[in-house]
């Protein structure tokens, strides 16, 4: 079976503007072609057809049945091809716009609710996916998502903008152990990085991700030198080890908050400030193709981890200072 050709929108215009100035040639001067041009995109679209649009027995020509038809059709054709057409140019965003938003897990299972519903007027449709950074940055910029939130900004294509979300700090998680104390009450003993080492193995986070690389510069910032045990990508799964007295771990409080069924098996306690000692988020986005949609992104994002995401950590995780949750300063870059 042969499939109908689709319409040549030239030619359909060509056809209404004949009809409405009952003159190719006038048809021709106002569409800025000549006669002859006019006459063979109307002989292209009756090809295309299949039928004869035109009477040209008739002076001036004179639709046919089949050429009204059409001509009633065509209005609203044209009219949204040209609406297509200025979306395209300008690449502004819609309500029928479709994004793909890529992030990293922890972000994903704990801003991102709340992001996907402040952002839910702004898409036909939402599809948020989740992976580790160096997945995300390759799935962005094979054009598989559309922005990618993510944990290291070095991107090698110079036309990806990154702009900077928040930052939390490294945080020391260890088995909660509990020791009498004079009064009768159970309490933890005091305990830091050092003690924990000299008391339990470290349970990693696997140097496939970025995390992992993190938090080894890290722990070599405060010569913490570890013998290669547990390794993990996710963090169920290591602070499922921490809560069972087998470890301890450097995490941090949005992953956390993303594994906070082990909170109440586990101590959660500030390290030294350094500048080693936090992760940086950005968004990731190709220059120039949202128009808008990214800076809003980015308040949003902004706007969850002041008002509610610090709020949780405050609530779960009260022996963390206040700023090992902090957003940002704004501002669009390229490329670190």
């Amino acid at each position: 079976m042969t499939l109908a050709r689709p319409l040549d929108l030239h030619a359909l215009e060509a056809f209404v503007m004949c009809c409405d100035c009952q003159s190719m040639t006038q048809a021709g001067a106002r569409l800025g072609i000549t006669q002859s041009a006019v006459s063979q995109l109307v002989k292209n679209l009756e090809r295309d057809t299949g039928t004869l649009l035109l009477d040209r027995d008739q002076r001036p020509p004179k639709p046919t049945a089949a050429g009204r038809a059409l001509r009633e059709q065509a209005t609203g054709l044209l009219a949204h091809a040209r609406s297509v057409s200025d979306q395209a140019r300008s690449g502004a965003p819609t309500e029928g716009t479709r994004l793909l938003l890529g992030c990293v897990d922890s972000f994903a299972a704990t801003v991102g609710p709340s992001l996907i519903r402040a952002l839910s007027g702004r898409a036909r449709d939402l599809l948020m996916w989740s992976g580790l950074t160096p997945a995300l940055t390759e799935q962005l910029m094979r054009r598989d998502i559309d922005m990618a939130i993510v944990t290291d900004a070095v991107v090698a294509d110079p036309r990806i903008a990154v702009q900077p979300l928040f930052s939390e700090a490294f945080v020391l998680v260890l088995p909660r152990i509990a020791a009498n104390s004079t009064d009768g009450g159970d309490v933890d003993p005091p305990m830091d990085l050092h003690a924990a080492q000299a008391r339990w193995p470290l349970i990693r986070y696997s140097l496939r991700s970025v995390m992992g690389q993190q938090v080894e510069r890290c722990l070599r910032h405060f010569g913490v030198q570890a013998p290669r045990r547990f390794e993990f990508d996710a963090t169920d799964p290591l602070m499922s080890l921490v809560a069972a007295g087998l470890g301890w771990a450097i995490t941090t409080p949005l992953c956390l908050l993303q594994s906070r069924h082990h909170l109440g098996d586990v101590r959660v306690l500030p390290l030294p400030a350094t500048a080693l000692g936090r992760r940086e988020f950005f968004l990731l986005c190709r220059e120039g193709e949202w128009q808008g949609l990214d800076d809003e992104i980015v308040r949003l994002t902004q706007q969850v981890i002041a008002q509610h995401t610090r709020a949780d950590v405050a609530r779960l995780m009260p022996t963390l200072p206040p700023e090992a949750l902090q957003v940002s300063a704004t501002g669009r870059s390229g490329p670190a």
